[in-house]
């Protein structure tokens, strides 16, 4: 009708792409709440001593919510675990970043692991997948990601520094880990503080590269132990 608007749909109302959108990004928010709300309560009390209705009551949520975003508490658990040691491996490269020399960088490395409950927990979730495999995929996931994302700082911290390089990238970060989660529960169970823990650290793994200074030339030791330079230039 002629001087009459009429007023188009909103797209919100319209769009099923963007409901669809909305209904994801909740769904990553209470996801997010829910572990945030987890991982201090699993540390502190375990798996067996944490309960649905406590996770649900710390998160101000549903007990069903929890069910419906991960199926179990086993599930939620592991999760929970993944995630924080992948935060403490960002946090170790974050120390690092501001080392002089390969000692030091290795010593951060350490220290930074060291002080954290994040390992241990992460083993609890390793030793849980042995009676749960469907759980299995989640870890080796993580495990993979943390040596990829390991790989690259300590490649892109040789390259920077001008360091020489005595293991492969990937070689060296799967060794450091392996040393941490070995040492860190051998020293939970004695009892050890995080400076005995750290120390221990430090003597298993003795230097991962050589300082080099102001080095014209990188060398990187490759996995076959033949070496391949480069101007640092090119």
């Amino acid at each position: 009708m002629a001087g009459k608007s009429v007023q188009a749909p909103s797209e919100t109302a319209s769009d099923p792409k963007h409901a669809a959108r909305a209904t994801r990004s909740a769904g990553r928010r209470m996801r997010s709440l829910l572990l945030d709300a987890a991982s201090p309560l699993f540390k502190e009390r375990g798996l067996s001593g944490t309960s649905i209705a406590d996770i649900a009551t710390a998160a101000d949520a549903f007990p069903s919510q929890i069910t419906y975003y991960f199926r179990t508490k086993e599930a939620l658990f592991v999760e929970c675990a993944c995630r924080d040691l992948l935060y403490l491996a960002r946090a170790t490269e974050q120390a690092a970043l501001r080392a002089r020399s390969p000692r030091e960088y290795t010593h951060a490395l350490a220290e930074t692991v060291t002080a954290s409950d994040s390992v241990a927990f992460f083993a609890e979730a390793l030793t849980l997948t042995r009676r749960r495999q469907d759980l299995a995929p989640l870890v080796e996931r993580t495990i993979e990601r943390l040596h990829t994302e390991g790989a690259r700082a300590y490649a892109g911290q040789v390259a920077r520094h001008g360091w020489r390089s005595l293991r492969a990238p990937d070689e060296s970060s799967r060794r450091f880990w392996a040393v941490a989660i070995g040492i860190i529960l051998e020293g939970y169970a004695m009892g050890r503080s995080p400076e005995q823990l750290c120390g221990e650290m430090l003597r298993v793994l003795g230097d991962q590269a050589k300082s080099t200074g102001d080095a014209a030339r990188l060398r990187i030791v490759d996995h076959d132990g033949a070496s391949a330079s480069q101007d640092e230039e090119s």
